[in-house]
């Protein structure tokens, strides 16, 4: 089935399109779409192959600053320094493979991170509705979609209602596409006007659909697009754009300081084999070629720590602004609460007059003929099913699942009714009308149900159906209704309102609209609870700095409810309804927006205003959403949060950020998480610039003052490589300080902060003292070849303690509330190991021209690493006495 994209499926009659298929309506077993999956392949697009260990082999020797390396290896061969030139070679061998290591790290995190966020599909497969991955569509497979899908395959469509589809992907044509199941097209018509097709990639709108897979992957119409077939961003990112500019920066000035060392060398007359290999090795080590590797590592790293704990990360620049973030917007139903609704209060009839609902428990076993036309509006009204899959699972949306069970509860089974009574037109919910309503035939008559938000619904309400029959609606009934369900509402309850119509004959055209003159049945009353955890999330995020905000379609009174329980709200803080919010111009809701704790009643697109202004006055937002229309926002957000049970698949595409369990603490945990990474990043910039400006420091002062050089090349090329790289990326997965969410959000460009550059300069210049005074303390006791032995011991054994020290800028280096480093206790271990292997093997100490320390040396030399230690435990002491005092 090579040529699927060039069958003419929009001109075939369904039942020609199942029998070349090799289908029908009941779909596939599992059997045979496993069998068609062997043997056409997954449902993917090819992407640009990754990088091969060879290709990145061939990128690290062919770095300028390897080259210049194997060069300055290659000179020392031909003058006869054959030591110097193996040890230069072995260097960048080993330097070449762990940068390998490194890509390839990075390489697999990010593969993973695009495996975890694919894309779903619901299918039909042993006759059975089932949630499966995209990826593992087959041809022939019948395939379910609603607003706000993707669409993952190339579809002949077999069953539509009210369906517009979002094509712009292939088409170009900006509006949506209104598709038609039944139309059978010439085979001449152009892809734009094959309104029975659905196409790989395009977006469902508005309405559902049943279709059969066509094609899949690279048969697909998008698969035939040459320039979508290789295409694949290049991981990048702020942070490493930033890194990067950092690190030209410091390659400028590093390259002047090591011309003018090798200039000075040579007026001094000092050998000029030595100065020229001296020089080179400090460009080397003052260029810090690995920091955006390592920066991705940490990132990619965080992300796969989020990810165990439910926040999948889509773009890895999120990371970097999680740890920003001043306000999170979010939504109340599913985030806040449990998205477990529950039907536990029904009203109709004379409940209204009463002014009480009735529990659901009791009208189902005392008054069932009562609430019969409410019961069977909640389960025919209704786009939801059970999950075959999991027990007590739903597919589709919660409060459509709690009406399904609240039916069980009347002896119903909603499967079983709709089958009776099966559904025969419909004019499906939005967010604008607030309601949906479906049209069967019962008892000979058509009727419609619909179900909806009251206040919305109440006003094309004629009629009321009480005990006695259908009479007239009064304004007294209006206010009965009206009071009873904002008494429903300010017990935290989401109210549901349903009417009935008996019309004449089914709607000719889609957009026929069937809701007036309807007779209203009564209402019913649903609670989503808080979730527990939640209250503390967003007191821990208070205490951060970030404020939360609830921005939700429901009542005011209802999400005020919600707000008090969990603490978002706040004696003095501002509850604005939409009404409130569309009398507002701009200025008047940024200056709001500061102190306002709850939106209700809004609109997707009142969300997009409420981003925009909390924007403009100056705060990092992350927005949570979940439908179509708010994917916008979801945008203009600094971190787009989509829901992974309930979003779709456009507001996850728009995301930057999933919830995989659409929990509020998991955004809060994200933001910890991006915190986390952020400060480590800077431990790791600190950690390595110190050692790169002790390093050209010491041998700039020797050359100014025509002393004889304190390092060699293969020195500092050694401790670059033994005592930098591991410590490096071990300190990027340390543990966040215990007072992480205890700070103010970390402010936009503050990377290289004026504290970080002041400790890096005075720590750099304090490790080339130490380092230089040991030099002389070699050389006065043991010679020219003890001095150098001591300054590399200094130089290596001062990086290897100080990455302790970086663990915290404030905390001593033996507190650390959050426990030990297991993998900076491991690289330092094996940092060690690399240095004795140095120190104590005699063919190896001759070949890094190394000499055998006394006791006495050893000693100073530990002396003065330790030091380096306590300056920077001194600079900590001075820095926590300044903020007691």
């Amino acid at each position: 089935m090579d040529n699927h994209r060039q069958m003419p499926w929009h001109s075939m009659q369904i039942e020609e399109v199942y029998r070349t298929l090799g289908t029908s309506a009941e779909g596939l077993s599992d059997a045979e779409a496993a069998e068609r999956l062997r043997k056409n392949g997954r449902n993917e697009l090819r992407r640009k192959p990754p990088k091969t260990i060879s290709q990145m082999l061939r990128e690290q020797v062919t770095d300028p600053m390897v080259l210049i390396l194997i060069g300055a290896a290659a000179f020392s061969a031909v003058l006869g320094e054959w030591t110097e030139a193996a040890v230069i070679f072995t260097i960048v061998i080993i330097n070449a493979v762990i940068g390998i290591v490194q890509e390839k790290k990075a390489q697999s995190s990010l593969e993973a991170l695009r495996n975890m966020s694919a894309l779903t599909a619901r299918a039909l497969r042993q006759k059975e509705e089932s949630i499966i991955p995209a990826a593992e569509l087959v041809e022939g497979d019948v395939v379910y979609l609603s607003d706000g899908d993707m669409v993952p395959a190339d579809i002949r469509l077999t069953e539509s209602a009210n369906l517009k589809v979002q094509e712009a992907s292939l088409t170009g044509e900006s509006l949506p596409s209104e598709k038609e199941a039944d139309a059978v097209l010439p085979g001449e018509t152009v892809l734009g006007d094959r309104r029975n097709m659905l196409y790989r990639s395009s977006i469902v709108t508005y309405g559902r659909a049943v279709g059969v897979v066509a094609a899949t992957g690279m048969q697909t119409e998008v698969g035939g697009i040459a320039g979508m077939l290789e295409s694949e961003d290049e991981l990048d990112t702020p942070l490493k754009r930033k890194l990067n500019a950092v690190g030209r920066t410091l390659t400028a000035a590093g390259l002047i300081v090591c011309v003018l060392i090798f200039v000075l060398g040579a007026l001094y007359e000092r050998p000029i084999i030595p100065q020229f290999l001296v020089a080179i090795s400090l460009a080397i080590s003052i260029i810090p070629e690995g920091l955006p590797a390592t920066a991705t590592i940490v990132m990619a790293l965080g992300v796969q720590r989020m990810a165990k704990q439910n926040a999948l990360i889509r773009k890895l620049p999120a990371v970097e602004t999680l740890g920003e973030a001043t306000v999170i917007c979010s939504d109340k139903t599913g985030t806040l609460t449990l998205n477990k609704m529950t039907v536990i209060h029904a009203a109709a009839n004379g409940d209204f007059e009463a002014g009480r609902a009735i529990p659901v428990g009791e009208a189902a076993r005392q008054h069932p003929d009562v609430y019969r036309e409410i019961v069977y509006a909640a389960a025919l009204c209704n786009d939801a099913s059970l999950d075959p899959d999991e027990s007590g699972g739903i597919i589709g949306d919660p409060t459509e699942g709690a009406l399904i069970y609240m039916a069980q509860e009347f002896g119903i089974d909603h499967e079983s009714l709709e089958d009776t009574y099966p559904r025969l037109f419909e004019q499906p919910f939005d967010s604008e009308r607030k309601r949906m309503t479906t049209v069967h035939r019962i008892d000979g008559s058509y009727v419609a149900y619909t179900k909806g938000a009251v206040d919305e619904m109440l006003p094309l309400c004629s009629h009321i159906l009480t005990a006695q029959g259908v009479r007239p609606m009064t304004e007294d009934d209006r206010a009965n209704i009206l009071a009873l369900c904002r008494k429903m509402s300010e017990d935290a309850l989401r109210v549901l309102g349903f009417a009935l119509r008996t019309i004449r004959d089914i709607p000719d055209k889609d957009g026929e609209n069937v809701e007036a003159d309807m007779t209203f049945a009564g209402a019913l009353g649903m609670i989503d609870p808080p979730r527990q955890e939640v209250a503390d999330s967003v007191r821990i995020c208070r205490k951060a700095g970030i404020r939360t905000v609830m921005i939700t379609g429901d009542h005011k009174v209802t999400a005020l409810a919600i707000a008090k329980e969990l603490g978002i709200y706040k004696e003095g803080d501002m509850v604005i309804s939409g009404e409130e919010l569309d009398a507002m111009d701009d200025e008047a809701l940024m200056a709001s927006a500061g102190s306002a704790a709850v939106f209700a009643r809004v609109s997707p697109a009142d969300k997009l205003r409420i981003i925009k202004a909390l924007k403009r006055a100056g705060e990092i937002v992350a927005m949570t959403g979940d439908g179509v229309n708010d994917s916008p926002a979801l945008k203009a957000a600094d971190i787009g949060v989509a829901m992974g049970k309930t979003g779709t698949d456009v507001a996850r595409e728009a995301s930057d950020m999933i919830l995989l369990d659409d929990s509020f603490t998991t955004i809060a945990f994200a933001i910890k998480e991006g915190r986390r990474v952020y400060r480590n990043i800077q431990k790791v910039i600190q950690f390595l610039l110190v050692g790169n400006i002790a390093e050209i420091l010491t041998l700039f002062a020797a050359t100014v003052f025509n002393f004889d050089a304190p390092l060699l090349a293969v020195h500092i090329l050694w401790v670059n490589l033994a005592t930098a790289t591991l410590p490096a990326l071990a300190l990027g997965v340390d543990p966040a300080s215990r007072n992480i969410m205890k700070h103010q959000p970390v402010k936009s460009g503050t990377l290289f902060e004026k504290d970080l550059v002041r400790r890096v300069i005075v720590q750099g210049i304090f490790v080339a003292a130490m380092t230089t005074a040991a030099y002389w303390t070699g050389a006065a006791t043991g010679g020219h070849a003890a001095g150098q032995t001591m300054a590399f011991c200094t130089l290596a054994f001062s990086q290897m303690l100080r990455s302790f020290n970086e663990r915290s800028n404030t905390e001593p280096v033996w507190v650390r509330a959050e426990g030990a480093n297991p993998w900076l206790l491991a690289a330092f271990a094996v940092s060690a190991a690399l240095m004795a292997c140095i120190l104590f093997l005699p063919a190896l100490r001759e070949a890094f021209r190394l000499v055998p320390l006394s006791g006495i040396q050893w000693a100073a030399a530990a002396g003065f690493s330790v030091m380096t230690v306590v300056q920077a435990e001194l600079e900590k002491w001075i820095k926590r006495l300044k903020r007691s005092t």
